[in-house]
């Protein structure tokens, strides 16, 4: 339910309009503005809309918690007039003061809806673009997209919202962290040298012209032949082979050398493909593709169903999940920690009913493919005894990754990106490559201009946003200095400000305990947003000075000025490792709660 004051406010703005008779008072717009003053900063009554409390309220709450168009903000700014009016004359509030105020912010707030704006249009469309392509149409084509578009917009508001839902939680699934990519130069050297394309190359060679079977492929004879006469150990075969697919490792390389034309099948004839030309001397360019079409043939074979697969057919079904996490890792993955997160996958997937008994043959299964993969290139042994991919195995698996839909950036796309572009896309990072991203994005970006866009992402953006913006501007050197200490007056960017100037030596800036607080709550509340609670407790509290009490900390965090405190506490209370403290922050948990009243439980 709504807090008294905001439904008495609005209530008695209703009728102060009605008896003006002026139809440009907006009753619903001052409602929207009150329970923003009241749910995001935390107004207590009217008569703390002071002018500090107005600029928060247009230039950091309402532009990114509303969503409008530029040319509503005449209107708007028309009803907040109407609002200082109704408290002036009420004699709650210095209607002069905050008139005047909001002459000055007028520009300010217009420049930030029209941010907002273009950044909602922007969302928006790649949206409604991603929508298109998923049911198969062309964005690029105007009348298909314009009949397609049409069509959406007839849907029901419920299920239009539940498509977009639906559709924005795959791309969050479909998003993989920046790599650096090797030369392509490097990349064609490594598929030549690849033990996989010796394999298509040696098979094609073998083959020359041959008869196949009916399903256009080598008899159980010739298989073994093929695999006796090239040296290819077959230890997933089991009795002799009738059949080509009892040869698991030829009938795996052929159907791959098919799919890549370095073996082609007609009339129940099989020779050389004109592939194998590109393999042997083509450009670098036509060596890729090539050896990419072989692997991605390779590493996930054709399986007739999910029912019924051994568990050589079942690992090899699940070996993209083991390329990703591969892909994902900024550090060598033991064998063993692969073979975890594989049973955890199959368990979550399959119908199992001896987990020991499969438990064993799936580690043994995958230590096959793991030897083929170090024999194709793509996998190499890092530190110790973890794996990795190679440059080669990167490329590779980036690329079947966008061929399924994945994001899958780069180290540097970043550079030329607006400020808020950055933090987004930095959300994706891992430790090892963000900073290279934000060099890359500073060298291109003068520093004035650098600290000033990036003040405005922690005005307009969450926690997270702040969290990653200070990070950027950390990097930042001594010439910022008059744009940071403007804003150090500024709520949202005050603490990230101090931290700044009192690092680069400015006196006088130093963190009260309250703004400490603060701090501490919006860097939790900005992990939590993207990493699981455990994990974010774990990291906000490396980051705690050790000088500092940190029961005494968690006692006091519920007085915290900052909306996501009861999460943060909920957290901590739930994940701190020291149970004293964790049952502390759920006592201050209940007085945060206590503390918001009815409003800040709805």
């Amino acid at each position: 339910m709504a807090n008294t004051w905001v439904d008495s406010t609005a209530a008695g703005f209703g009728q102060w309009a009605d008896g003006r008779d002026d139809d440009t008072a907006d009753a619903q717009g001052v409602r929207l503005l009150l329970e923003l003053a009241d749910e995001e900063l935390g107004l207590r009554g009217p008569e703390d809309l002071d002018a500090g409390a107005l600029r928060g309220l247009l230039l950091e709450v309402f532009p990114a918690a509303v969503v409008a168009d530029a040319d509503e903000v005449p209107a708007i700014v028309a009803t907040v007039r109407h609002l200082i009016a109704f408290l002036a004359e009420r004699g709650v509030a210095d209607g002069a003061a905050l008139t005047a105020e909001l002459g000055r912010l007028e520009p300010e707030f217009a420049a930030a809806v029209e941010a907002a704006d273009s950044t909602e249009r922007r969302a928006a469309a790649e949206v409604l673009t991603g929508l298109m392509r998923d049911d198969g149409v062309d964005p690029a084509d105007p009348a298909a997209a314009e009949r397609w578009l049409a069509a959406f917009d007839a849907l029901p508001e419920q299920e239009r919202f539940e498509r977009t839902d639906a559709y924005l939680r795959q791309v969050e699934q479909l998003a993989v962290p920046p790599v650096r990519l090797a030369p392509e130069a490097e990349l064609a050297a490594a598929a030549r040298a690849s033990g996989l394309t010796a394999q298509a190359r040696a098979l094609a060679a073998w083959t020359g012209e041959r008869a196949v079977t009916e399903y256009d492929e080598l008899t159980g004879a010739d298989a073994a032949a093929a695999a006796a006469d090239l040296g290819i150990a077959t230890p997933r075969a089991e009795g002799d082979p009738a059949e080509q697919a009892d040869l698991p490792e030829i009938d795996r390389l052929w159907w791959a050398a098919v799919e890549a034309d370095v073996i082609a099948v007609t009339g129940r004839r099989a020779r050389p493909g004109g592939a194998l030309a590109d393999l042997d001397g083509g450009a670098d360019a036509d060596v890729l593709h090539v050896w990419l079409r072989l692997f991605d043939a390779a590493a996930v074979p054709e399986h007739a169903a999910d029912d019924g697969l051994d568990a050589v057919e079942l690992v090899q079904n699940e070996l993209t999940g083991v390329l990703i996490h591969l892909y994902e890792q900024d550090a060598p993955a033991p064998a063993a920690e692969l073979g975890d997160a594989l049973l955890e996958h199959i368990g979550d997937g399959y119908e199992v009913s001896d987990a020991r008994a499969l438990e064993g043959a799936v580690r043994d299964a995958l230590r096959l493919e793991i030897a083929d993969l170090l024999a194709w290139g793509v996998v190499r042994e890092g530190a110790g005894d973890g794996l990795e991919l190679t440059p080669l195995g990167v490329w590779g698996v980036r690329e079947l990754l966008r061929a399924d839909g994945f994001a899958a950036p780069l180290v540097g796309e970043l550079a030329g990106a607006s400020a808020a572009d950055l933090v987004a896309g930095l959300a994706w990072h891992r430790a090892d490559t963000a900073g290279e991203e934000i060099d890359g994005w500073l060298a291109r970006h003068a520093a004035k201009d650098a600290a000033a866009d990036l003040l405005e992402v922690m005005r307009s953006g969450g926690p997270g946003a702040r969290n990653l913006a200070a990070g950027v501007l950390g990097r930042i050197g001594d010439e910022a200095a008059p744009v940071v200490r403007a804003a150090a007056g500024e709520p949202l960017c005050r603490p990230y400000a101090a931290l700044w100037l009192t690092a680069h030596g400015h006196d006088g800036f130093a963190l009260s305990r309250d703004e400490y607080l603060w701090v501490f709550v919006d860097t939790l509340a900005g992990m939590l947003e993207t990493a699981e609670p455990d994990a974010a407790v774990r990291a906000a509290l490396a980051g705690v000075p050790a000088d500092a009490d940190p029961a005494a900390m968690v006692s006091d965090i519920w007085r915290a000025d900052h909306p996501g405190t009861t999460e943060v506490l909920d957290a901590l209370g739930a994940h701190h490792p020291d149970r004293e403290i964790a049952k502390a922050a759920r006592t201050a948990a209940y007085k945060a709660r206590s503390a918001q009243g009815p409003a800040g439980g709805s």
